[in-house]
């Protein structure tokens, strides 16, 4: 009975099987007449992933922005409501938007890109101060630069920079977001030494990881439209001999004056930084110019100045920064008044955050001569001011 049971059921499987492989046999074929099978290359191209959509021309470009607002009080309370010998920080006990700047650019670091950039500035002080001969002079909007540049594919790349730009020249800059000063006010040798924007054009090299060079074709000294027919020609070299250890040579000379294409005014400046911690920078900017014929025809006028820095971070938030200077302008050239000036500034400053900064300049202006306006219609040898400054950059 057990045979016969096992023997029918092996019949039943077995018979079972058999059909199911008919069916598969069938089943298949079906299938895959109903399905063709795709190319290789065709497959290939089915499973790889979609290519991404190209750039658009506006996603290459970065904006940012720097707003510097002050309070300054001048000790002396001058009549004429101005400090003496400052660059931008000019009024008395006045509150002052000094300048909203605008950074439009698409910066270039690679052989055969073409950038630009522009900063537009807005203010009731740095704009009528830097903007340059022929364009918006005087006025409370400046096109503070605008210029294209180019790499050229020779050897580590040969950059070209054509229309107006920020000098080669100081130590200090006409702030932007991405060159903030320690202090808040600017040396005399910042605002009479040295120019504030070149229009031309201009090449820079790199040498090397230690040596950089430029050389620059322009009309002059904050100059959009040249006052007169001769051109002024700038260089600037660049040691950097460890990663904490900046030196750098400058050099412009031309004709300065309107309608004047002899007589040119040269001027010679060497800047350096070193960096002593994450926190601490010491900085040296020495300056000398000369022009013939700026006081009397044919004689040399002469100027010169040597200003120390030192920033002295306490904690990533916290600073003091240190600047001293001496100006010598025995001939009144840049001045208007022959003598020499001397001043000391101390700036704390406090960071509430990535954006935001706060500092208070206390600065004291001394000079051989009475230049300073008094109140009362006096004068004196000495100037203290005090400022109290925010600057918000994005």
């Amino acid at each position: 009975m057990i045979t016969t049971r096992f023997t029918r059921r092996s019949s039943s499987i077995a018979s079972s099987l058999a059909v199911a492989g008919l069916t598969l046999s069938f089943v298949q074929p079906m299938q895959a007449e109903d399905k063709p099978a795709q190319p290789p290359a065709a497959a290939a191209a089915a499973a790889a992933p979609a290519a991404p959509p190209a750039p658009k021309w506006y996603d290459e470009l970065a904006v940012n922005g720097f707003l510097s607002t002050t309070y300054g009080y001048n000790v002396n309370r001058p009549d004429t409501g101005l400090n003496q010998f400052r660059t931008f920080d000019l009024y008395d006990n006045t509150f002052m938007v000094d300048v909203f700047t605008l950074t439009l650019q698409k910066a270039v670091s690679k052989p055969d890109e073409i950038g630009f950039r522009v900063d537009l500035s807005a203010g009731g002080t740095l704009p009528k101060v830097e903007s340059s001969y022929g364009l918006l002079q005087g006025q409370d909007f400046d096109v503070k630069q605008a210029f294209v540049s180019y790499i050229a594919p020779i050897g580590s790349g040969l950059r070209f920079d054509a229309g107006k730009f920020l000098t080669h020249f100081g130590y200090e800059y006409i702030e932007s977001w991405d060159t903030p000063n320690d202090n808040v006010t600017h040396s005399f040798s910042f605002g009479y030494a040295i120019p504030f924007t070149h229009t031309g054009l201009k090449a820079s090299y790199s040498f090397s990881d230690q040596v950089a060079g430029m050389l620059m074709v322009a009309n002059g000294w904050d100059d959009v439209r040249d006052n007169n027919t001769s051109k002024s020609i700038g260089a600037q070299l660049t040691w950097t001999p460890t990663k904490t250890a900046t030196i750098a040579f400058n050099l412009i000379s031309g004709p300065e004056r309107p309608d004047v294409n002899s007589d040119p005014r040269t001027v010679y400046e060497v800047t350096g930084q070193l960096k002593l911690s994450d926190l601490t920078v010491v900085g040296l900017d020495a300056v000398y110019g000369s022009e013939k014929g700026a006081v009397l025809p044919g004689v040399n006028a002469k100027w010169s100045g040597i200003t120390g820095y030192a920033r002295l971070g306490l904690t990533d938030k916290f600073a003091f920064c240190l600047r001293a200077e001496y100006f010598a302008d025995p001939d009144g050239a840049r001045t208007q008044v022959p003598q020499y000036l001397r001043e000391l500034t101390i700036t704390p400053e406090y960071k509430l955050s990535s954006h935001l900064t706060l500092r208070a300049d206390l600065r004291i202006d001394w000079s051989n001569v009475e230049s300073f306006d008094k109140n009362g219609g006096q004068w004196s040898k000495t100037q203290p001011t005090g400022i109290l400054n925010a600057i918000y950059l994005f």
